[in-house]
């Protein structure tokens, strides 16, 4: 199924494309992409086909992926740290999670929420001292730097943060706060 025509003028002109461009990939005369946006004319369903997947191929070359909107500089903790460095680093650093490393190997997540949990159940001058891997939590999702942005927002939305790889290598993170970078 198709999309509607009017999606071909909006979509042309949120890539910032002209209409001769746009004959010019698809293959179709700047006249006739003229006549389709003004409604005067409507395409064959083949022609309509050949616009809308130029369109969408433009779309997805242009879209946002998890590279583009997630922090670099990844601050992190190794599991044998005690919870006052991790406390440390958040605090210092202004944020509210730091993934959690066996060497280079992602195993778990320090959260202000899961420490808050923690405060509750046990006594203050212990969790300071207890090490980082007896108090995290699982891991978060790791994604490929290619990703689309759209597609992480639930994972974000669900597990705090997701942390990003490049080239196998994890170096970048993404929270609640870096999503809105797509909205910009």
């Amino acid at each position: 199924m198709l999309p509607t025509l009017e999606y071909i003028k909006q979509t042309r002109r949120r890539l910032g494309i002209t209409q001769r461009k746009l004959a010019d990939l698809t293959g179709i005369s700047t006249s006739m992409i003229n006549q389709i946006e003004c409604g005067r004319c409507k395409p064959s369903y083949d022609t309509a086909k050949r616009i809308f997947e130029i369109l969408t191929s433009l779309e997805q070359q242009h879209s946002l992926k998890a590279i583009d909107i997630c922090s670099h500089g990844l601050i992190s903790v190794q599991k044998n740290e005690t919870l006052h460095t991790a406390i440390t680093k958040m605090r210092s650093n202004s944020i509210s999670q730091v993934p959690v490393f066996d060497g280079s190997r992602v195993i778990g997540l320090i959260s202000e929420d899961g420490l808050a949990k923690s405060m509750i159940e046990k006594e203050e001058k212990q969790l300071s001292k207890m090490l980082i891997s007896v108090m995290m939590d699982p891991p978060p999702p790791i994604v490929d730097e290619g990703v689309p942005a759209k597609a992480i927002i639930p994972l974000v939305r669900f597990s705090k943060c997701v942390l990003v790889s490049e080239k196998g290598v994890v170096n970048g993170i993404i929270t609640l706060s870096d999503t809105l970078k797509m909205v910009e």
